[in-house]
């Protein structure tokens, strides 16, 4: 159990969306919601830090009244909810743009372009929405990808194709290229189905974090981050207080200073609340 002390100078609160502030059906828990509302009267801030588009995230803003900078597409992009004036976005080059189409139109494979307010893909694409985790993602079905090189935050692939999945990712990576991160891994709902997301090089989490609280003049000592899954770990690698739920994977429960005892599906995040109001009005 965390001391007062420990959390009564927490001024903001960041937190991952699926697997930590909602549960399996895609919802926001009551009392979260209630808890949010009484932390802001007592003047502590909350955001998300999420894999999402932010067109995906604002629903959840909306709800909860927030109006601050959202962390989004892993740190790719932090934008204001709601004026929408942007803070800092990270696109990929578009010479790397134009070479993961190359590869997609030569190994058909299916492909797709991130944008901040939606996924763009063609006809011969049309498969991506099905196929591809993106949720909450707005997409939208465009006559050619030629308009959408620049102000891409984000190549994806997805597909059954495993071997040539992987021969995208060697091509686009170090020695072949350099100035990207790459992620390939296999979805958890659809059998069978790989993916590779392909972004600019040093975007991530925690990074997208640490400028957001400069932007915000909070010291990283009087903020906490609160997540659950493997790209939650540049959140946990930075000086905030650290929290995830009794769903959270290993490496983060290593690194954690609280633990909640319920996960995602019963409202855990509430319960680090809790503690934080109590340090607030002690």
């Amino acid at each position: 159990m965390p001391s007062p002390g420990e959390l009564k100078n927490i001024n903001i609160i960041v937190a991952d969306l699926d697997g930590t502030l909602l549960s399996n059906d895609g919802t926001l828990g009551n009392e979260t919601k209630t808890l949010i509302k009484k932390l802001k009267k007592k003047d502590v801030l909350f955001t998300f830090a999420s894999g999402r588009l932010h067109s995906a995230i604002i629903e959840f803003a909306s709800q909860l009244n927030i109006k601050l900078p959202i962390i989004s597409l892993e740190g790719s992009l932090i934008k204001n909810y709601p004026e929408g004036d942007v803070i800092f976005e990270s696109f990929v080059p578009k010479k790397y743009v134009k070479n993961a189409l190359y590869y997609a139109d030569k190994l058909l494979l299916n492909v797709a372009l991130c944008h901040a307010d939606a996924v763009y893909y063609t006809e011969s694409n049309s498969v991506f929405p099905v196929i591809m985790d993106k949720f909450g993602a707005n997409y939208e079905e465009v006559d050619s990808y030629d308009k959408y090189h620049s102000q891409t935050l984000e190549v994806a692939f997805a597909g059954d194709h495993k071997d040539n999945i992987k021969y995208v990712r060697d091509k686009l990576s170090f020695p072949y290229t350099v100035g990207l991160n790459i992620s390939y891994f296999r979805s958890l709902t659809h059998r069978g189905i790989y993916y590779l997301e392909i972004r600019k090089k040093g975007t991530n989490k925690g990074k997208a974090f640490i400028k957001l609280l400069k932007k915000l003049k909070i010291k990283p000592s009087h903020s906490a981050v609160i997540g659950d899954w493997y790209n939650d770990n540049s959140l946990f690698e930075t000086p905030a207080y650290k929290v995830t739920l009794a769903n959270g994977i290993p490496e983060l429960k290593r690194k954690a200073d609280f633990i909640t005892k319920k996960d995602n599906n019963e409202d855990g995040v509430a319960e680090f609340l809790e503690e934080v109001l109590k340090a607030k009005t002690g």
